[in-house]
């Protein structure tokens, strides 16, 4: 059994994270280190399946924009930070962080198969009494329904031979101004042994704990978060249309109904929906529903308007090359600006980009991207033909018939690229702070 009064910290703790993001306490060492505030006693172990996540951060060399590299080599300087592809090594820790991806299925179906093989490898090592914290976007009932029976399954008695809490990740990529360390975190336990264990490990990283009544409730807290996002975009998408029709611009609109102090905050149409929550998650929360005989019809029409925005690019690049260029959009040279999901970022989960590099070959269009941050496309499970694609140099940009704005990374010279290609298409209102350059650029 386990004692709900323990101190389930102490010097030498090991709280290991998947690193296929560097996750709460990984990511708590890098930043702290490379601030100059990281308190040694707590060290921390990234375990991760791909070999060379763990060779490359021990190497001082960092895969994520999101963790720079001297903060990854702050980290190794301390000592208290290691990371392995060997699974038995968690039954060093006392605290098991889990974020791994919980992609779609086919027809749009929960994938938790990275969940449960993840959990199934790092069962039969943990130490008695250790806390696993689940941290995958999930929906509601699968801390319950996936991860408990794999731990009995291995002999262990949930609450009493291992504790299980869930903590839903926080994170915005890109955005400086909200880092792991600055997001509340809200979290639950299987009991009240597994939440005051959860509390102590994340309030070393976490400058408020939201602790909530069950499992359910903290998975159906990050689901609604992150459908709150994609029903919001949608909307905004869906009047991007709407608008354009009427000589309107959607982003001067939502600009100026973000100046209302009260009851508004602004979203913003693009191509799309890309990351690994905001377009698979309303999906989860829409499959469990229906599990329980229980429409989300407003959730679902969010998800395939969104879906449909890629397709919205090329039809518009399409119609832009027939009026200007007198063009087909087969055999037309396209370049696509941003294969990443949002700007400043080197992920390309679910992105965009990748779904309209597929649609333009499959239309015959000979496509290319640049990409400061992706300067090759790995393998993914979407998109196969795509892998080994490189960034192409802006140097020769007189090539292209016509370049579409997908990712509006900073460091790229838009204004060079529209008075040098004959045909823009503008998904991100790039274009808005150049007047004179309006009147050549299509937007979608």
């Amino acid at each position: 059994g386990v004692d709900s009064n323990q101190n389930y910290l102490h010097p030498g703790t090991m709280l290991p994270s998947m690193l296929k993001r560097v996750d709460v306490a990984a990511y708590n060492v890098f930043k702290s280190a490379q601030n100059g505030t990281f308190k040694p006693g707590i060290n921390v172990l990234g375990l991760d399946i791909d070999p060379a996540k763990p060779k490359r951060l021990l190497a001082g060399e960092s895969y994520l924009t999101t963790a720079p590299a001297t903060a990854v080599q702050a980290a190794n300087a301390s000592g208290c930070f290691d990371a392995s592809t060997d699974m038995a090594r968690a039954n060093e820790a006392d605290a098991v962080l889990i974020a791994v991806p919980t992609p779609l299925a086919a027809g749009r179906q929960p994938d938790m198969c990275f969940v449960e093989r993840t959990v199934e490898s790092l069962a039969r090592h943990l130490a008695p009494g250790a806390l696993l914290s689940l941290e995958s976007t999930v929906y509601p009932g699968a801390t319950r329904e996936c991860v408990l029976p794999i731990l009995e399954a291995a002999g262990l008695i949930p609450g009493q031979d291992i504790l299980v809490a869930y903590a839903p990740e926080r994170e915005d990529p890109g955005n400086a101004n909200f880092g792991i360390s600055d997001i509340p975190k809200v979290l639950a336990g299987l009991d009240d042994a597994s939440l005051k264990a959860a509390e102590a490990v994340y309030g070393l990283v976490s400058p408020k704990l939201t602790p909530v009544s069950s499992l359910e409730a903290a998975e159906a807290t990050k689901i609604t978060e992150n459908v709150f996002r994609a029903v919001n975009i949608a909307l905004v998408n869906e009047l991007k249309g709407v608008y354009a029709a009427m000589g309107v611009d959607v982003f001067e609109v939502v600009d100026a109904a973000a100046t209302k102090p009260f009851g508004y905050m602004p979203f913003y149409p693009g191509p799309g929906l890309g990351g690994h929550c905001i377009p698979i998650d309303p999906f989860y929360l829409a499959w469990r529903a229906e599990a329980l005989g229980l429409p989300t019809r407003f959730v679902e029409l969010a998800g395939e308007i969104n879906a449909a925005q890629p397709a919205g690019v090329i039809t518009a690049l399409a119609e832009a090359l027939s009026q200007k260029s007198r063009l087909a959009l087969n055999g037309a040279r396209v370049l696509v600006l941003g294969v990443a999901y949002k700007k400043n970022v080197n992920d390309i989960r679910e992105s965009p980009g990748l779904e309209i590099l597929d649609l333009l070959q499959a239309r015959g269009a000979e496509a290319a991207y640049h990409d400061p941050f992706v300067p090759e496309i790995g393998k993914t499970r979407r998109h196969p033909n795509l892998a080994g694609m490189r960034s192409t140099s802006l140097d020769d940009l007189s090539q292209f018939d016509a370049a579409l704005v997908i990712a509006d990374h900073t460091d790229v010279d838009y204004r060079r690229i529209a008075e040098t290609i004959p045909v823009v298409v503008d998904s991100r209102g790039i274009y808005r702070q150049w007047p004179d350059l309006l009147p050549k650029i299509t937007r979608a």
